[in-house]
């Protein structure tokens, strides 16, 4: 029977182990086809075991009334996205759509920009709906495909946070479209720069910060793009103190549309798997937004996202750090990534807001 080896923060519950799990022991800590439970998880991680083989058929959702179709091989760098909710299926489709449109501008194509409205308004639809979708992206996202996750995940959080601010619907999609075409530019780096998984070099790392100027380029003749979005989209990593990219622009210098993309962009890409590290639990970046950027982000745009938080339905339910799960039964607007939760086993309840050891790991959308 075919196996999977999966990272034991994505294991799912159920799931049944491949093959007997050693760890410098006698015996296995984990037998053959043992269903996995949340206290399996405690003892893979408390002897640092990365990966574990489990059976394909375990992790495969069947639809209801269906019989879920389980592929021989995956290519590749294909995009997958294994969780298959209307939002998650669309979004695997939206990111594959966007990949495509990449290629195309590597091999020297003009930008269409009614195609990637179309690639992404889907989405915006489903974010103007439930802004508390941008906070599972991450769980969405791999990191051999990072960059076309980035771009999309980041067109969907500038939109939320500019519907959150008041802006029109039109200015909204605007706002998505100049998000998604931001790193568009990154089709003009070199590609081994672009998959290299260590660290970069100086020349390197130079080459990458001209993606902004590569981007421009490439969306200059949009007419259907405003220019406000343009800016944007050249200025979405400089910093209120100076100290971004590429032309270390600082304080009314840089416009409101531009730190938009900016909080999005560095929110999504401090949350999601990349090669060099884990991924991070979008509650927690957000609380070390606030700590160590301040200064570097417009404070409006920075709360905007924050209270994007304060807007989860009671009711929504989490996984916290120490993989108990719980629902949310109030959020305090001074510290909404740290509500109030119940958990589901004990009914016990908890202020994250004192108990600072635990944090929210994860929203389960369901």
């Amino acid at each position: 029977m075919d196996t999977t080896l999966v990272r034991v923060a994505d294991l799912r519950l159920g799931s049944i182990v491949a093959e007997d799990i050693m760890a410098n022991t006698q015996y296995p800590i984990v037998y053959k086809n043992t269903k996995i439970t949340r206290e399996h998880i405690i003892v893979f991680k408390a002897f640092q075991i990365q990966r574990i083989p489990v059976l394909t058929v375990s992790i495969v959702e069947k639809k209801e009334n269906e019989s879920a179709l389980v592929p021989e091989t995956v290519k590749e760098d294909e995009v997958v996205v294994e969780s298959m909710t209307p939002f998650a299926s669309q979004y695997g489709k939206s990111v594959e759509e966007f990949k495509s449109e990449f290629f195309k501008w590597q091999a020297g194509s003009k930008v269409d920009i009614v195609k990637v409205r179309t690639i992404i308004l889907p989405l915006i639809d489903y974010i103007l709906k439930n802004r508390a979708l941008i906070f599972s992206l991450n769980e969405l996202s791999d990191s051999k495909n990072y960059i076309y996750h980035h771009s999309v995940a980041l067109s969907l959080i500038s939109a939320a946070i500019a519907h959150k601010m008041g802006l029109s619907k039109g200015d909204i999609i605007q706002m998505a479209c100049a998000a998604v075409l931001a790193d568009c530019g990154m089709a003009k780096v070199n590609k081994k720069i672009l998959k290299k998984a260590g660290a970069l070099t100086e020349l390197e790392l130079k080459e990458i910060q001209e993606h902004p100027f590569y981007s421009a380029q490439l969306v200059k003749d949009i007419p259907l793009l405003k220019a406000d979005m343009k800016i944007a989209i050249y200025q979405h990593h400089e910093r209120l103190d100076g100290s971004g990219y590429p032309l270390g622009e600082k304080g009314n210098s840089i416009a409101i549309y531009s730190h938009i993309i900016a909080v999005a962009d560095v929110f999504h890409a401090m949350t999601c798997e990349r090669v060099y590290r884990e991924k991070e639990s979008p509650f927690k970046v957000l609380e070390m937004i606030r700590q160590s950027q301040f200064g570097k982000f417009n404070i409006e745009v920075v709360h905007t996202l924050f209270s994007c938080l304060a807007d989860l339905p009671l009711g929504t339910k989490v996984e916290l750090s120490n993989f108990a799960l719980a629902t949310i039964v109030f959020v305090n607007k001074n510290t909404p990534t740290r509500p109030v939760v119940k958990l589901i086993d004990t009914s016990e309840i908890i202020d994250l807001s004192r108990n600072r050891i635990l944090y929210i790991e994860r929203l389960i959308v369901e």
